[in-house]
C-alpha cells in the first residue's frame, strides 16, 4: 500500500534536505540481565543469541524536500519517535543510511541535555553549542533567547531550581532561536502553558512559514491535514503509505476503525470546568456552554432522526489583544467513530466578540440527518487559523436518537427515486 504521491504531492528537488536508504533499526531485547553477560563474553564465540530481536524500523526509505512539512502517523510502537531520533542523529542506524543537510533542532524531550547543576545561561551556551552555534552566534542571539523565554530574573541560577514549565520555556527558546533549517517536533505544536504556549505556537508556525524543512509527529490526524504537504504513515516499523495528507489520513483513519471494538459503550459526560472570566495574557478560555434540541436544553438529550435541531452555544473569554478565536465541535458515535464536525475557520464565519474580548457563537445543525444511536460531542476553542487549541471540553453532552424507520448506518443522506 505504498504510495509516494507523486501526482498530486510537490515536486522534490535533486538534493533533499533529509534523504533515508533502506533505514532500519533494531533492538536486542534480554529476558534476564544475565542474558546481557552471556551474550558480551559467549555470544560470538558459541555463535548464540542470549536476546531477541525487536525492529523497531525496517526497511524505510524516504526523501523530504527543503522546505517540506512531513507529517507521521502511526499507533504507539510503529516506529515514529525512532525514526525521529534517527533523524536527529541520537540514534545511529542499524543497517541502511540517513542523510540530512543543515542545522537540525528537536522539539523531543526539551531540556534533556541540561545540566541541573549549570545555570540557565551556561546551559543556554552549552545546550546551543551541542546545535551547532560557535560562540559568536550564540553572544548574538542570547538575549532574544533570554527574552522569549521570560526567565530572565532567574538565568543566573541552576536550573535544578527552575520549575517545569520555566525548564522547557529555555528549552524551547534555546532549540528555536538556533535558526534551523530542520525541525523535528514529537507531537506537540505548542509547549508550556497560558501565553508562552501561544508564543511557542506563533513561533513553529513563523518557522514554516520561512520556508524551514519540518518534521512533525502526532496521532492528532486533524493538524497532519492542516499543516503537512506530505505524510508518512508507519505501520510496525514499515512505511505503509507515503502521499498528501488526505489520502494518508483517510486510510490510516479506516485502518484504526477496522480494529475498533464493536458496540464499546459511551464515554461518560465530562462538566466544564471552570473557568476565570478574564484569562491570562496570550489565552483564551470556554466560559460557558449551552445545547439545546427541540426547545429542551442540557447534558442528556433525545433527539429525533431527521426531525429534531441540535444547537450548540459556546461563550469565551478571551484575550482582547490576541485575534478573535475559533470553534471547533465534534460529533461521536458511541464506537468511537467521528461521525461529523465543524469548525468556524472551516466555514469562513468570524466569530464576534466585545472590547473585553467575550464573545459567543451558535452552531446549528438543522433536521439532524443521524440515525439512531448514542452520539457525544467534543468542544474545542482554537486560535484564529484553528490550529493552536487554547482550551476544550471533550464529552460535554450526550444525546440519544431515535427513528421510526428501519434506515440503517449513522447518517440519513438525501435521496430520491425513479423508474427506469
Amino acid at each position: 500500500m505504498l504510495s509516494n504521491g507523486s501526482s498530486d504531492g510537490p515536486s522534490r528537488p535533486a538534493t533533499p534536505a533529509i534523504r533515508a536508504e533502506a533505514l532500519s533499526k533494531c533492538y536486542q531485547l534480554y529476558d534476564r540481565p544475565a542474558d546481557r553477560l552471556r551474550q558480551g563474553l559467549w555470544g560470538r564465540v558459541l555463535g548464540r543469541r542470549y536476546y531477541r530481536e525487536f525492529w523497531a524500523l525496517h526497511d524505510v526509505s524516504l526523501e523530504v524536500a527543503p522546505g517540506e512539512v512531513l507529517g507521521i502517523v502511526g499507533r504507539n510502537g510503529a516506529g515514529k519517535s525512532t525514526l525521529l531520533q534517527l533523524v536527529c542523529g541520537t540514534l545511529t542506524p542499524t543497517s541502511g543510511s540517513i542523510e540530512t543537510r543543515g542545522r537540525i533542532a528537536a522539539l523531543l524531550e526539551l531540556g534533556a541535555g541540561f545540566n541541573p547543576e549549570f545555570s540557565g545561561r551556561e546551559n543556554v551556551y552549552m545546550a546551543a553549542s551541542i546545535l551547532g552555534l560557535t560562540g559568536p552566534e550564540i553572544d548574538e542571539r542570547y538575549e532574544d533567547i533570554v527574552e522569549f523565554s521570560g526567565v530572565r530574573d532567574f538565568i543566573e541560577q541552576p536550573v535544578k531550581t527552575y520549575s517545569s514549565g520555566m525548564y522547557v520555556r529555555l528549552a524551547f527558546s534555546v532549540a528555536t532561536c538556533v535558526d534551523p533549517d530542520i525541525l523535528v517536533i514529537d507531537e506537540a505544536l505548542s509547549v508550556g502553558d497560558g501565553e508562552f504556549a501561544r508564543k511557542s505556537f506563533d513561533r513553529i508556525m513563523a518557522l514554516k512559514e520561512a520556508g524551514k524543512t519540518i518534521l512533525f509527529c502526532s496521532h492528532a490526524t486533524y493538524y497532519i491535514e492542516a499543516m503537512c504537504t506530505r505524510a508518512l504513515w508507519l505501520r510496525d516499523g514499515r512505511a505503509e503509505m507515503v502521499d498528501v495528507p488526505g489520502r494518508v489520513v483517510a486510510a490510516y483513519g479506516a485502518f484504526l476503525e477496522s480494529g475498533r471494538v464493536q458496540g464499546a459503550s459511551a464515554p461518560s459526560v465530562h462538566s466544564l470546568a471552570a473557568a476565570p472570566a478574564t484569562p491570562p495574557a496570550g489565552t483564551a478560555r470556554i466560559t460557558g456552554v449551552a445545547v439545546r434540541a427541540d426547545g429542551r436544553a442540557g447534558t442528556r438529550l433525545a433527539l429525533r432522526s431527521g426531525k429534531s435541531t441540535l444547537e450548540i452555544t459556546m461563550s469565551f473569554a478571551s484575550d482582547p489583544a490576541l485575534p478573535a478565536p475559533s470553534i471547533g465541535v465534534g460529533i461521536i458515535h458511541s464506537s468511537g467513530i467521528v461521525v461529523a464536525s465543524a469548525g468556524s475557520v472551516n466555514d469562513g464565519f468570524v466569530i464576534g466578540r466585545d472590547g473585553r474580548g467575550n464573545g459567543e457563537a451558535t452552531l446549528v445543525f438543522p433536521s439532524l440527518p443521524l440515525l439512531k444511536g448514542e452520539y457525544t460531542l467534543n468542544l474545542f476553542l482554537f486560535c484564529e487559523r484553528g490550529l493552536h487549541m487554547y482550551d476544550y471540553a471533550l464529552c460535554y453532552a450526550g444525546f440519544e436518537v431515535s427513528q421510526r424507520d428501519l434506515e440503517q448506518g449513522l447518517v440519513s443522506l438525501p435521496h430520491r427515486w425513479r423508474n427506469g
